[in-house]
C-alpha cells in the first residue's frame, strides 16, 4: 500500500505536469518537499537519540540513500542540473531499492522509523520525478557513467571508515540482515562486483525512456 501510494503521487505528478510547470508552482511543490525532506531526516536523527540508538557506526548520513536525501534537498532549492545528473541515477536508483527492500528491522506501520523511511526514500524519488517533468531536466548517457565513478570513488572511501569505524556502511563489509538484491548476488566479496554490474545495467534501465524517445523522434 505504501508503494501504491508513491506511484500515485509519481502518476498524479505526471498528469499534472503540465501545471506544475508554471513557475509558481514548481517553486512552492519544490521547497514543500524540500521542508519535508528535512524534517524527516532531522526527527529520525531525533529519534534515534531519544532511543540511545545513535551510533557513529550506524547513524551517520553516510548510506547512499542518506546522501540522496540531502543532495534532493540542495537540488530542488537550488534547482542545479548538475546535482539532478548524478541524483537521477544514483538518488533514484538507490532509492528505489532501498523502497523494494527497506532495511526497517523490527519497525512496521504505523511505527515511526516505517513513515519516516518511506517519507524520506519516497521524497526522493519525487524530486527526481519533478525535475524531469516540471523542470524537464534530462539525464545524459556520459552523466551517467560519470555517476558510476562517483559512487565507486566514494565506496572506496567508506571502505576505509568502515575499517575505522567497525562500521557496515554501503553494505561494503557483510550482507544486511534483512533480505536484500545482496542475497542474490553471491559471497562477500564477489557480491560487491555483482552489485556494481546491477547498479550499471539499473542506470541503463533510467536512461532507457530518454533514449527510445530519442529513437522515435529521429524516425
Amino acid at each position: 500500500m505504501t508503494i501504491g501510494i508513491i506511484l500515485i503521487l509519481a502518476a498524479l505528478m505526471f498528469v499534472f505536469r503540465k501545471q506544475l510547470q508554471e513557475h509558481g508552482n514548481v517553486r512552492i511543490i519544490c521547497l514543500t518537499l524540500a521542508i519535508l525532506l528535512l524534517t524527516s531526516e532531522s526527527f529520525y536523527h531525533l529519534w534515534l537519540l531519544y532511543e540511545n540508538a545513535w551510533s557513529v557506526k550506524n547513524a551517520l548520513p553516510l548510506q547512499l540513500s542518506d546522501i540522496a536525501v540531502i543532495l534532493a534537498i540542495v537540488m530542488l532549492l537550488t534547482k542545479s542540473f548538475k546535482v539532478f545528473q548524478f541524483m537521477y541515477f544514483a538518488g533514484l536508483g538507490s532509492s528505489i531499492q532501498a523502497i523494494l527492500t527497506p532495511d526497517l528491522g523490527p519497525y512496521s506501520f504505523p511505527h515511526f522509523r516505517f513513515i519516516q523511511f518511506f517519507v524520506s526514500h519516497g521524497g526522493v524519488v519525487l524530486a527526481c520525478l519533478i525535475m524531469v517533468w516540471a523542470c524537464k531536466y534530462r539525464p545524459t548517457i556520459s552523466s551517467m557513467w560519470l555517476t558510476v565513478l562517483i559512487v565507486n570513488i566514494y565506496a572506496a572511501c567508506i571502505f576505509f571508515i568502515n575499517k575505522s569505524l567497525g562500521a557496515n556502511y554501503l553494505y561494503i563489509m557483510r550482507k544486511p540482515k534483512n533480505a536484500s538484491l545482496l542475497d542474490y548476488l553471491g559471497t562477500w566479496p564477489w557480491y560487491l562486483l555483482s552489485i556494481e554490474l546491477v547498479m550499471i545495467a539499473s542506470f541503463y534501465l533510467l536512461y532507457s525512456p530518454f533514449w527510445i524517445k530519442k529513437k522515435l523522434e529521429k524516425e
